[in-house]
């Protein structure tokens, strides 16, 4: 027997989207998980949307008000896939109602929002998972794996970058992704979160930044309705994109190794060009999240001329035996969010987290304001989580 656990997702873009399908595919892959999420409510402001994804995807009911779902017995956990600016918001009171809580990275604004839903979360004792799915992929774990282990000696050097091109056609809309209110920052909370995780995922925490960050498409035109995605908008009246499309950042880690990451959205020629390289006194570990399955891998006792070895991922990595059979069969992006659904239903009904969680968005938030920072100021600056 499995308890059901009553779910809602607030928000219905394509990450809504993404988060609906994952529950609906969980127990496929995870058939002894203890909770059959059931899908009680969806919640979007935009007229239409939530009654179209509650009979798209079998929700029990629409509502335009998110304070519906928080108000909903019946509701236990919730995802929310809302813009930044409501992160805070809505994270805290659903944590104040007692709902297990998965919310989309960067969680709020700035890293004071993070730690105000980070804080309502501990006070409440509900659950707290985080939307860094590229941390689920096999291939990462396995790296983090192999480097824990000492396979490539003491890491000196990490590369990551996170490189799209999803805004570079200069008819792309004026969303909320592009203003400081309701967006926040651009690139920064957008892409180089995630590199911030994958790089203390892999290496330990980040102790200082120094960063430069550029606009470079300066205005976008304001679309005439609500938008989905990455929607154009030809011919609307122009407006300033108030916050970043790039930044190069350089980086401490507490360890004493050295980083560089570099992110951007306008990369004319780049669609998901996401990855990294971790370099030690031994070896060396490359991932491209392009060829999410396969690592890179340099390890020996020849330091010059050494091979690297292309390794594919199979069942004794990460997750990777609850999808596939075996070895160099891929998995794919929604496959990730499968896996964070499963670890976020199994904290839920162990009461123990598993997989990304508020204080990982805290530490990750905090390296976002110092690279903020230091774009301003020029210099380094302290990550102080």
């Amino acid at each position: 027997m499995h308890d059901a656990l009553g779910v809602a997702v607030i928000g219905f873009g394509w990450m809504g989207r993404v988060h609906t399908q994952a529950y609906a595919r969980v127990r496929h892959h995870y058939p002894r998980l203890a909770l059959r999420p059931e899908l009680i409510a969806v919640a979007d402001e935009v007229p239409g949307r939530a009654e179209e994804a509650a009979a798209r995807y079998g929700f029990a009911g629409a509502v335009r008000d998110w304070r519906e779902v928080a108000a909903d017995p019946r509701v236990r956990a919730v995802s929310v896939t809302a813009p930044n600016f409501l992160h805070r918001e809505i994270g805290v009171a659903l944590a104040e109602a007692g709902k297990h809580l998965w919310i989309e990275k960067p969680v709020g604004l700035t890293a004071g929002d993070a730690r105000a839903v980070a804080a309502a979360v501990a006070r409440s004792g509900v659950q707290g998972a985080v939307g860094f799915n590229y941390r689920n992929a096999p291939a990462v774990e396995a790296a983090r794996d192999l480097i824990a282990a000492g396979e490539v000696g003491t890491v000196t050097h990490v590369r990551v970058r996170l490189l799209s091109d999803y805004a570079a056609h200069p008819e792309s809309a004026l969303t909320w992704r592009y203003e400081r209110e309701r967006g926040g920052s651009g690139v920064l909370g957008d892409l180089a979160s995630h590199g911030v995780d994958l790089a203390r995922f892999l290496c330990g925490d980040i102790a200082s930044v120094t960063a430069d960050t550029a606009v470079f498409v300066p205005e976008r035109a304001r679309p005439a309705a609500a938008t989905a995605g990455h929607a154009r908008a030809a011919g609307g009246d122009l407006g300033p994109v108030e916050n970043e499309d790039y930044v190069g950042c350089l980086l401490r880690f507490a360890s004493g190794a050295r980083g560089v990451l570099e992110a951007c959205r306008v990369s004319v020629g780049e669609q998901n060009a996401y990855g990294f390289e971790v370099h030690g006194t031994r070896g060396a570990v490359f991932w491209d999240f392009r060829r999410m399955n396969e690592l890179g891998v340099s390890r020996g006792t020849a330091y010059q001329d050494q091979p690297v070895s292309t390794v594919y991922v199979g069942p004794g990595d990460g997750e990777f035996a609850a999808f596939q059979p075996g070895a160099a069969n891929a998995m794919g992006y929604d496959d990730l969010k499968v896996v964070e659904a499963y670890r976020f239903l199994r904290s839920v009904a162990e009461s123990t987290p598993y997989g990304a969680t508020l204080p990982d968005a805290v530490h990750s938030a905090a390296a976002l304001d110092a690279m903020a920072r230091s774009a301003a100021s020029g210099g380094w600056e302290t990550v102080s989580p």
